[in-house]
């Protein structure tokens, strides 16, 4: 005879959570990347929703390290972003002093 066995405390938040991380994973870069119009959602929102759930208080090793590595990328798009912001500024710049 099968019985059923309860599920630890804290199962149902860390699944939800693990799917959320999961979701952002998948949808993030895409979003960030976005179309000529720019991003489809801010960085800002993403740190945002990935700092909510660390927010939770339920977050595991696994979790956080996930977490991390989200953050680590916003980072990084944030700096290449900038950085093509000023080569571009630069470009136009020499593009002006050469017609001149």
């Amino acid at each position: 005879m099968d019985t059923l066995r309860p599920l630890p405390p804290g199962y149902l938040m860390s699944n939800l959570i693990d799917q959320d991380i999961a979701h952002i994973r998948r949808v993030m870069p895409l979003s960030l990347t976005g179309d000529l119009g720019g991003p489809i959602l801010s960085a800002n929102y993403w740190r945002a929703r990935l700092h909510r759930l660390l927010d939770t208080g339920h977050i595991n090793k696994g979790q956080l390290a996930d977490i991390d590595s989200l953050l680590v990328q916003i980072d990084l798009h944030e700096l290449n972003a900038a950085s093509m912001a000023a080569n571009l500024a630069k470009q136009a710049a020499s593009a002006q002093i050469a017609s001149h």
